[in-house]
């Protein structure tokens, strides 16, 4: 299923625009119960403002929340964005630690978000485990496990180590583009022949055709025998 995720999604990526580690890092905590669409456009106006970890440590809460209030829960990420920039300050002379062990201890990390800036930002291998991946591996069968750190340890033991950051991509863009939490496209569905929950979107190729979303939507039509047209 790893091989044909290959064939699926060759080109992939983090959806989220950034260029060094904090701005990967501020960017995933904006993330958390928002789109990916929608933090890049609140990030280019935030990053312009604030280009350290000085700047968000000292940022003004007011102008802050109001930046990113679109992205939701903004207070609370407000609080993580200014405690992350604090920690950096006073812990790692203003840089993103470049250590699992290190990024899991500051201001709204977790696993997830330490994993994809680890991943990301650092090329070091991370699996992250979000709504999509959790979704779909237990659909996979290749876990039951429902909670994300055993869901990571599950599916890590199941691919090699230096898969594990472009797994969870190809994973993720699967679950955005075909693999949908309602109505997945079965019937154009690369795994089709190895999947054991196949079947429980439409099976018809028209029909499942038209579910498939996200700019690959012309090549995984053209591996499924279609036509994007």
């Amino acid at each position: 299923m790893n091989r044909e995720l290959k064939v699926a999604f060759p080109h992939v990526y983090c959806e989220l625009d950034f260029t060094d580690p904090l701005e990967l890092s501020v960017a995933t905590i904006l993330s958390a119960q928002c789109t990916d669409v929608r933090v890049n456009q609140v990030t280019p106006a935030l990053f312009a403002k604030y280009r350290t970890a000085q700047d968000y440590a000292g940022a003004d809460r007011t102008e802050l929340e109001e930046l990113i209030r679109s992205t939701g829960f903004y207070r609370n990420k407000a609080n993580s964005i200014i405690g992350l920039g604090q920690a950096l300050v006073e812990r790692y002379y203003g840089e993103v630690p470049g250590k699992l062990k290190d990024l899991v201890t500051l201001p709204g990390f977790g696993r997830k978000t330490a994993n994809v800036v680890l991943g990301n930002a650092f090329g070091v291998p991370g699996i992250t485990v979000d709504t999509h991946f959790g979704r779909l591996v237990r659909r996979w069968r290749w876990t039951e496990e429902t909670d994300p750190v055993k869901v990571e340890h599950a599916v890590g033991e199941l691919i090699e180590r230096k898969e594990w950051t472009d797994l969870s991509h190809r994973i993720i863009f699967h679950g955005r583009r075909v693999c949908h939490a309602r109505k997945p496209a079965c019937g154009v569905c690369i795994l089709a022949k190895d999947c054991p929950s196949f079947g429980e979107g439409p099976l018809d190729k028209a029909e499942a055709a038209a579910l498939v979303k996200g700019p690959e939507t012309e090549h995984l039509l053209d591996l499924a025998g279609m036509s994007a047209s």
